[in-house]
């Protein structure tokens, strides 16, 4: 806001003699112009020398700027004979308001409590925020008004509802073993869902790696370090069939998206990827590296064993690269955000089968596509980055599509389009084991919005491996989708258990019909013994 220091009396004499002057003819001081200077419509006249800049005629007319007052023209600028110069004070408040943040509502689900049955842990209450605005008033009128603290005075308090989810389901039959972590522990169903029985109970699994050896004797899993600034998670290994015997920590930290059993019996040996720590997000540098290590039915973890050194990993290489067998220790596929291919496990290299256009995500995690071996070893499917369906570039196209590839390389086969990112295929056990020809069927996930499947529910298909008789499984139209987890099949290939509503169901192949298998809501990954 500007102030005029011009004394009073000072300022009456000008008037005067302007007044006296200007009943005379106009006089003019050599080397001296006069100069307008407007102040929310009052004029105020000023002589300078010739060559004044706006700011030496604003200080020659005893006028005080204020910090934020608009000058026009600018203060560097040369005035002429006549100019006008026009000033916009500029006013600056502050003003406070406090509003009320509402409570949230959590719900816990609980199996130990009957269907229906609520209990209330903690009542709610509502926070208060306090934000301060910053005004500027120009001519008397409001012209900005913007946030420039904010400040809880308050937090708000959750409402905390215990939900009974007990209810008299009829046990449903599970054959082989299927086990999966809730709440930081793993648990084993054989038999029938009423027959389950805990395996590790440290509360701590964080369900990046949980898998079934070949031969049913193990389960492979992860734990997680929470107060360990260099560890994220490191591997164990306990026994599905002597519960006395101790888990086995396998001296393996780190490993974030693969960790798998050498697909053979007896099973003592597994290979695993491993990541480094990163400040930067997602928290951790890839290492794309190969690794193995096996262990003694005593309980003993030798060295691990380098099968691929760490290298970039192409594009997106910070993420990670990803690895499936097939069923044969021979056959192990890579994929990774820019192409997918074979491991050479003697050469000790990976060989490109096919590149992938990699997804742009905008966010700290990359896409890498769910792959799956064929039965016979030789057939191989992806999910693949399609092409773009407007203007967008091929990077942020939202189409993705199941492929059948030859292991051996050549064109891949178009078997499902729009599938959407999480497709997730897997491969059923062989369906006739008495004919010559190998005959099983491919499940996979399908984005109910195929090009927004980013964010999209999917639901559950199944077809054979050519890709015939593809049909929808589950969950019926109309109700929510399954969450983005890749299915499990069950040994004898009638069932699949897939992510849905928060727990796992068991869906029939024939009849589409699934069924809870847990009911807590805190059910995180599962396997099935193959």
């Amino acid at each position: 806001m500007y102030k005029s220091i011009l004394p009073t009396t000072l300022t009456l004499s000008l008037i005067l003699a302007l007044s006296l002057t200007a009943c005379t003819n106009p006089q003019a001081t050599a080397g001296m112009i006069e100069i307008q200077v407007d102040i929310e419509g009052l004029i105020q006249r000023v002589h300078v020398p010739t060559g004044s800049t706006v700011q030496q005629t604003i200080e020659a007319a005893g006028i005080e700027l204020g910090s934020l007052d608009r000058v026009n023209p600018p203060a560097y600028t040369v005035v002429d004979e006549g100019s006008t110069i026009v000033i916009t004070p500029v006013e600056e408040i502050f003003e406070v308001e406090q509003i009320i943040i509402p409570f949230e509502r959590q719900t816990i689900r609980n199996e130990a409590l009957t269907e229906g049955e609520n209990r209330l842990l903690q009542p709610g209450k509502n926070g208060v925020q306090e934000i301060t605005y910053r005004i500027l008033i120009e001519g008397g009128e409001e012209t900005s008004r913007a946030p420039v603290k904010n400040i809880i005075l308050e937090e708000p308090t959750p409402e905390i509802v215990m939900i009974g989810t007990q209810t008299a389901h009829t046990p449903i039959s599970i054959d082989g073993s299927l086990v999966y972590v809730s709440g930081g522990n793993a648990w084993l169903v054989e038999g029938n869902s009423g027959n389950r029985q805990p395996i590790v109970v440290t509360g701590d699994l964080d369900g990046r790696i949980l898998q079934i050896s070949p031969d049913e004797e193990w389960l492979l899993y992860s734990r997680a370090i929470i107060d360990e600034e260099e560890t994220i998670n490191t591997l164990w290994v306990s026994s599905l069939s002597d519960p006395e015997l101790d888990p086995i920590e396998l001296g393996v930290s780190n490993v974030v998206h693969f960790a798998e059993w050498i697909p053979e019996t007896p099973s003592f040996t597994v290979v695993y990827s491993t990541v480094e720590l990163s400040p930067a997000a997602p928290g951790w540098q890839a290492n794309n590296d190969l690794q193995s290590v096996t262990f003694t039915a005593g309980g003993r973890a030798l060295r691990p064993s380098e099968i691929i050194e760490s290298n970039a990993g192409g594009q997106y290489g910070w993420w990670g690269t990803d690895f499936a067998w097939g069923s044969d220790p021979a056959y192990l596929a890579y994929m990774r955000a820019d192409s997918i291919g074979i491991v050479d496990l003697e050469g000790e290299r990976l060989e490109e089968l096919s590149t992938i256009t990699p997804f742009q995500t905008l966010s700290d995690w990359a896409w890498v596509p769910g792959l799956a071996w064929g039965h016979d070893d030789q057939t191989i499917y992806y999910v693949d980055h399609g092409d773009p369906v407007g203007i967008e570039s091929p990077q942020a196209s939202p189409v993705f599509n199941l492929i059948g590839q030859s292991y051996r390389g050549g064109d891949g086969l178009m078997l499902v389009e729009r599938t959407g990112l999480f497709a997730y295929p897997a491969v059923s056990p062989i369906k006739d084991v008495s004919t010559i020809e190998i005959s099983y069927m491919v499940a996979f996930l399908q984005a109910i919005t195929p090009l927004e499947s980013q964010e999209s529910n999917y639901r559950l298909v199944i077809m054979d491996r050519d890709g015939s008789n593809l049909r929808t499984l589950f969950p019926p139209p109309g109700e929510p989708g399954l969450a983005p987890i890749e299915p499990a099949w069950s040994p004898a290939g009638d069932r699949i258990a897939v992510m849905y509503r928060g727990d796992i169901w068991i869906v029939d192949v024939e009849s589409g019909i699934g069924q809870s298998l847990t009911a807590d809501g805190q059910s995180i990954s599962f396997d099935w013994s193959r």
